[in-house]
């Protein structure tokens, strides 16, 4: 598992990933295509880059040598942190503590209490509160709440898996759930 979430701004094979672009432009963007989360570099160097699943499904997006997860080891990875395969398999908010586990770097999160928990950071992923951004270019909520994250699995024409991690002290779960492939989310 890559120890941060993908920050390039070319393909492996050195092509350029298209950014820049307006909300109503991202909203209807059918190829490959990056963002930063409120359009403020400032936030790349520690959050990285939010990239829709076009770019994704490129199979070009990270460096050579590694890939995009499927859904099925996204899977795999929670179910090694204690989730049944029932909760895996779910489309719903699940686990007990994996949020906590995934998480790491407590300066980041917004509650400043989920490091209390005593799972916190044992699984060395290190999920950042990175947020995402909708179709319509807007926000996906506080940036130190929640990750969210692609897998390389298509689910349907428009929607593809991912995930949430929950940062949040109040709820340390994964939801799963197909998500609309115009929304920016980040990449491990």
């Amino acid at each position: 598992w890559m120890a941060e979430n993908l920050k390039v701004t070319h393909y492996n094979n050195g092509d350029e990933i298209p950014t820049g672009y307006s909300n109503d432009d991202w909203s209807n963007l059918s190829t490959g295509a990056y963002a930063v989360y409120a359009d403020n570099e400032s936030n790349v160097d520690t959050y990285g880059y939010l990239y829709n699943w076009y770019a994704v499904e490129t199979e070009n997006l990270t460096p050579e040598g590694w890939h995009v997860p499927t859904d099925d080891e996204i899977k795999d990875l929670e179910m090694y942190l204690g989730m049944s395969q029932s909760d895996a398999d779910g489309t719903v908010w699940c686990g007990t503590n994996e949020g906590s586990q995934l998480a790491g770097n407590a300066n980041l999160l917004y509650s400043g209490a989920l490091e209390n928990n005593s799972a916190f950071g044992t699984s060395g992923f290190i999920a950042l509160p990175a947020s995402g951004r909708l179709p319509n270019g807007m926000n996906l909520g506080d940036l130190r709440m929640s990750s969210y994250f692609w897998t390389s699995s298509q689910n349907t024409n428009d929607y593809a898996w991912g995930r949430i991690v929950s940062l949040d002290i109040d709820n340390s779960g994964v939801f799963r759930g197909d998500y609309r492939q115009r929304r920016g989310y980040s990449v491990r």
